[in-house]
């Protein structure tokens, strides 16, 4: 799916953004039959509000949306797109009262606002379109578009159409598309490379687990993506209860994540070198599926005692995080749909990051603010460290008692990184119900935010 903007013409729509303490000026500014028009219908610039404005004749001759208060916006995301779903079909010009972040905010929600999950029914068309405003960098805001609807579709697709080929399939496909450079790792191959923990994770489906590392761009610094491909999740031989794996498509949203994340990179031409590294698996049960009570080695040589054949993402993650820290990056990043206990902690609309690196945690929040991509900060709280040291191996991968569920698998994959600034993403990528420029299903979470990030972070 292309979310682009429509291109210019005569016949362009003019469209105002109408705020409620902006009401009256906007309204003595129309010509009186217009004025009364709107008072007729009851604009009041309400959030999401959206009213046709009449010529003599009665053809439409402009819009306007209501931007609503500025707390209503403090609830809300993406106001023009919570009114563009219900303008005439037509392609509409902002008429002013935008600017600045404000602005390439509000396009690109347009933009989103057009996603249709329409692989296996059609979901029909948005009829409102948008001309790029002046000053805006469309081909950014399209880019960043591209790359969610990518994320998007990634983890909207069912297990049975998305499993560790097709996500390997969806990687190289972007990698042509961008001129990167792909190699996959698969089955037996993963032992030999010393990647035992994916391997174990996946042995136990007949879908064989792999290890997809994409590179791209030749100069400036090296930052590495490293996101969680459990393409279902059963629990393994803690089998998950069924309302509990009913969502478990998207348990590859961090890998979904983490691919929307950089194809916006590559599109937007960012000057350094980018790796993206993807363990791809399912976890499944059969007769060599891996136990509780096993103790595994991984590519770090740290020993893993399983206490939950669940808690896997964080298994496939510390062979991928020991790979990426072997180059020393200048920025290491993952992202999973790790934990139940983040969105206890959070709730599925906040993508909770770890990070102890207060340059990272700066340039990272102020974006998101700017982005309108929320995340909330939790900590590498050190002292909870005991909590995933069981005795009997280096480490444990499901700590009991329940507490800090979060935090301690943060920790955990801490231990797999040396040297290299890293910051961890527990996201939900899911959408639990339909909101402006987001409907249910698959979504992007805290990538915007890492984007707008990188150039202050790394001095590009």
């Amino acid at each position: 799916m292309t979310l682009s903007f429509a291109a210019p013409s005569e016949s362009d729509i003019p469209l105002h953004a109408v705020a409620e303490e902006g009401l009256d000026a906007w309204l003595e500014g129309l010509p009186k039959e217009q004025a009364a028009w709107a008072r007729a219908q009851g604009f009041k610039g309400s959030l999401g509000q959206a009213l046709a404005l009449p010529d003599g004749s009665g053809a439409l001759a402009a819009a306007a949306i209501g931007y609503g208060t500025e707390a209503a916006r403090a609830r809300s995301r993406f106001a023009l797109a919570a009114g563009a779903a219900r303008l005439p079909k037509g392609s509409y010009r902002l008429a002013g009262g935008l600017s600045g972040p404000e602005l390439d905010v509000e396009a690109l929600g347009w933009l989103l606002s057009h996603y249709r999950f329409d692989r296996y029914r059609d979901q029909g068309e948005a009829q409102a379109h948008l001309v790029a405003p002046e000053g805006l960098d469309a081909a950014r805001i399209e880019a960043i578009a591209a790359g969610e609807a990518l994320t998007r579709d990634l983890i909207n697709t069912p297990a049975a159409d998305m499993g560790p080929e097709e996500l390997e399939a969806a990687a190289r496909s972007l990698a042509e598309e961008q001129g990167a450079e792909i190699e996959v790792t698969r089955g037996e191959a993963l032992l030999e490379a010393n990647l035992p923990l994916i391997h174990t994770v996946g042995r136990a489906s007949d879908r064989a687990p792999r290890l997809i590392d994409m590179r791209w761009g030749k100069e400036g610094p090296a930052l590495t993506l490293v996101g969680k491909g459990v393409c279902f999740d059963t629990g393994g031989l803690n089998l998950k209860p069924g309302a509990s794996m009913a969502l478990m498509k998207k348990d590859m949203g961090g890998a979904a994540a983490v691919l929307g994340l950089a194809r916006m990179i590559m599109a937007s031409g960012l000057k350094l070198r980018l790796r993206v590294l993807i363990p791809a698996v399912e976890n499944a049960v059969s007769g060599n599926a891996f136990r509780p009570g096993d103790i595994l080695p991984s590519r770090k040589g740290l020993t893993v005692e399983i206490n939950n054949t669940d808690a896997e993402g964080r298994l496939v993650l510390a062979d991928a995080l020991a790979l990426a820290q072997e180059e020393d990056p200048d920025q290491i990043i993952s992202m999973a749909t790790l934990t139940g206990a983040a969105r206890v902690a959070v709730g599925p609309d906040l993508a909770p990051y770890y990070s102890d690196a207060a340059d990272f945690v700066q340039h990272l929040e102020a974006a998101a603010v700017a982005q309108a991509d929320p995340v909330w900060r939790m900590p590498f709280h050190a002292p909870y460290e005991a909590m995933i040291e069981p005795g009997i191996a280096d480490l444990d991968n499901a700590p009991k008692g329940g507490f800090a569920g979060s935090i301690t698998a943060a920790l955990f994959l801490r231990r797999f990184v040396g040297k290299s600034p890293y910051a961890h993403f527990d996201i939900y990528g899911w959408q639990p119900a339909d909101a402006p420029a987001r409907p249910k299903g698959g979504v992007g979470q805290g990538t915007r935010a890492i984007l707008g990030a990188l150039p202050a972070l790394l001095n590009l």
